[in-house]
């Protein structure tokens, strides 16, 4: 039976570590060992704060549409829920970026969560 010589593999698995690993530095880069270690953890934080990334999102929305509401004397939960009892069906995204950028629609929003609110407080 032919021996079989198993270094390839394992070299092609080295050289493929090292090749995702450029770009870190000093032993992170040089060293198999430590750059096999660091890929494992950047490529675990990699997928983790891609989710992350959606829970900063849709926290700095809230925080602008909050902010924006406040400028007309009302709490963001206030706002929310008043533009729910409307049937104003925008995402936080969307009410984000026309607090920002559009102060006119988000006005005319504003006063449709006041008549919403007031219809609850009545009822």
């Amino acid at each position: 039976m032919a021996r079989i010589k198993r270094g390839v593999h394992g070299i092609k698995h080295r050289r493929k570590v090292m090749k995702l690993t450029k770009g870190f530095r000093a032993a992170r880069r040089r060293n198999y060992r430590v750059a096999n270690e660091a890929l494992l953890h950047s490529l675990a934080y990699a997928y983790r704060d891609r989710r992350v990334r959606k829970r900063d999102f849709r926290s700095l929305w809230i925080s602008r549409i909050n902010a924006a509401a406040r400028k007309e004397g009302m709490s963001y939960s206030v706002f929310m829920s008043g533009l729910k009892k409307s049937g104003v069906t925008l995402n936080r995204k969307t009410l984000a970026e026309l607090a920002i950028s559009d102060a006119a629609a988000f006005g005319s929003l504003l006063k449709m969560a006041k008549d919403g609110s007031g219809k609850a407080k009545s009822a």
